[in-house]
C-alpha cells in the first residue's frame, strides 16, 4: 500500500487511522503488516503505539496537532523553578559562579552546575524570555547596609533631625562621595520583569 502522509489527513481522518493501528497493535500484528495495511510508516506506528502505552484513550482523541505546548525542553518544569529561585535570590558570586551579575552565560554555567545541562546561549535566552526575566540595571546594595537599621533611622533619627530645621527655619543638605571601584559593574541583570535586581557591594574600598 502507498504510504500516507498522516499531517495531511483530516482530524477525523487521522483519530480513525490510529484507532485502527492501535486495533492491529493490539492484535500482535507488527509494524511491516500495519505499514502494508495502513500506509502508516513503521517510526510512526512505532510512536502512536508507545504514546497509547502512556496516554490510552486521550492520544486517539486528541486534536491539537505539532508540537504539545512545553514538550522537547531540556529543563523539568521543577528544574525550571529551582533555577528562577536561585536568580531571584541570589547574585552569581554567592553561588561561587565567576559572574557579577545574572547575564545569560551566568544563568547557562548555573544551570549546568546544577543538573549538568550544557544549553546554548540561544536557548537560555527564550528560557529567561519564557520567565519573564528581562535584562535590568540592578540597584546597588551594601553587603553591610542592614534594611531595618535604615528604616529605623529615617522613621525615627531623621524625623527629629526634620523636625529641628523646621522650627530653626533650616536647610537640610545631602552630600556624598564620588569614586571608582574596581568591582563596579555597569551591566544589567536578568530578573523578572516587576522585580528589580540588587547587586550587593562592599560599603568600602
Amino acid at each position: 500500500m502507498e504510504i500516507i502522509d498522516v499531517r495531511r489527513l483530516s482530524k477525523d481522518a487521522q483519530q480513525l487511522l490510529r484507532r485502527q493501528v492501535i486495533a492491529a497493535r493490539k492484535d500482535g500484528q507488527t509494524y511491516q503488516a500495519i505499514r502494508d495495511s495502513y500506509g502508516v510508516q513503521i517510526g510512526t506506528a512505532c510512536a502512536w503505539w508507545k504514546r497509547y502505552q502512556t496516554e490510552g484513550e486521550a492520544f486517539i482523541e486528541r486534536d491539537q496537532r505539532g508540537r504539545p505546548k512545553g514538550s522537547g525542553t531540556r529543563l523539568t518544569a521543577q528544574q525550571s523553578q529551582r533555577i528562577q529561585r536561585l536568580i531571584q535570590d541570589r547574585m552569581p558570586d554567592q553561588l561561587k559562579l565567576p559572574f557579577a551579575l545574572w547575564t545569560r552565560h551566568a544563568v547557562q554555567r548555573l544551570i549546568e552546575s546544577q543538573y549538568g545541562v550544557l544549553l546554548p546561549i540561544r536557548t537560555v535566552g527564550e528560557y529567561l524570555k519564557r520567565w519573564g526575566y528581562t535584562p535590568q540595571r540592578p540597584a546597588r546594595r551594601a553587603y553591610e547596609q542592614c534594611p531595618k537599621a535604615v528604616q529605623r533611622w529615617l522613621n525615627e533619627g531623621y524625623r527629629a533631625i526634620a523636625q529641628r530645621a523646621r522650627e530653626e527655619g533650616a536647610k537640610i543638605h545631602w552630600g556624598d562621595e564620588t569614586g571608582l571601584r574596581s568591582d563596579h559593574q555597569a551591566g544589567r541583570s536578568y530578573a523578572r520583569a516587576d522585580c528589580t535586581p540588587v547587586a550587593r557591594i562592599p560599603a568600602r574600598g
